[in-house]
């Protein structure tokens, strides 16, 4: 009797998981930014507000000053307060929520995730810009004919890419808040501790203490805010000291904000 040589079964190969593409995770970001209860009212709020201030300046300015810049500084005014608060939300989302544990079992780097999330703002940051400009160019319109005035576009291309940058290193200190602390309500309170109460410490602290008074502008990031909020960034010392005040309120800090979040546990 011969005996017959059954050949071992092929195993099928296996397939090699790919990795989400990052414009993939970008769009998950943002849509988690418009479907959360928290960030779809904070979202609501900058189309309402930015309407009703633009509106404000036809009640209550002068003629003078119903002007572009006018109506585009007042619909700009609440998203400089807001757009931080989505920064922060952003990040902090994935503790506060307890939703961290699926968003990293999903993508395992969380390096992949903390950068769509800065993406994700930075492409909301700019649309809402924009439609402070555009809600500013329609109040221009309607608020010069109800004053009787001329229209006058008075916001030069680098006033306006000025006013951008403000809003965009606002929404960065946020953000970097959320990495660093990972809680929405401590990173809301700090960011309100940075943006209102450290300025009037430091101004404090440069009156009574002669040496600091020239070190004070190269620290202080709402000093060099208000200049950029101005447009009134005109030599290169102002933009040195704009890189300084970001490297040590926003570079530094999330730096060390991203080497913990690598080894932070999450619940």
């Amino acid at each position: 009797m011969t005996a017959t040589i059954v050949p071992p079964a092929a195993t099928p190969a296996r397939r090699s998981a790919r990795p989400i593409p990052a414009h993939r995770l970008v769009t998950v970001e943002l849509r988690k930014m418009f479907t959360t209860r928290s960030g779809f009212w904070l979202l609501v709020s900058i189309g309402v507000l930015s309407v009703v201030s633009a509106g404000s300046v036809v009640v209550v300015a002068p003629d003078s000053d119903v002007t572009y810049e006018s109506f585009t500084r007042a619909s700009g005014f609440p998203m400089s307060v807001i757009l931080p608060m989505i920064a922060i939300l952003a990040v902090t989302s994935e503790w506060s929520q307890r939703s961290g544990l699926t968003t990293f079992t999903l993508v395992p780097h969380r390096g992949r995730v903390i950068g769509a999330k800065a993406v994700a703002t930075l492409l909301v940051g700019v649309g809402s810009v924009a439609i402070a400009f555009a809600v500013g160019a329609l109040a221009n319109v309607g608020g010069s004919a109800l004053a009787g005035v001329d229209t006058a576009w008075n916001v030069s291309w680098v006033m306006a890419s000025q006013m951008l940058l403000f809003n965009l290193i606002g929404m960065a200190v946020g953000f970097t808040l959320g990495v660093v602390l990972r809680s929405s309500a401590a990173a809301i309170v700090g960011y309100f501790v940075v943006s209102f109460v450290l300025p009037g410490v430091l101004l404090l602290l440069a009156q009574v203490r002669p040496w600091f008074a020239d070190l004070q502008p190269w620290v202080d990031w709402n000093d060099t805010q208000v200049a950029l909020l101005e447009g009134a960034m005109d030599t290169g010392e102002e933009w040195a000291m704009l890189a300084s005040t970001t490297t040590i309120w926003i570079v530094l800090p999330l730096l060390v904000g991203l080497l913990t979040l690598r080894r932070s546990e999450v619940k």
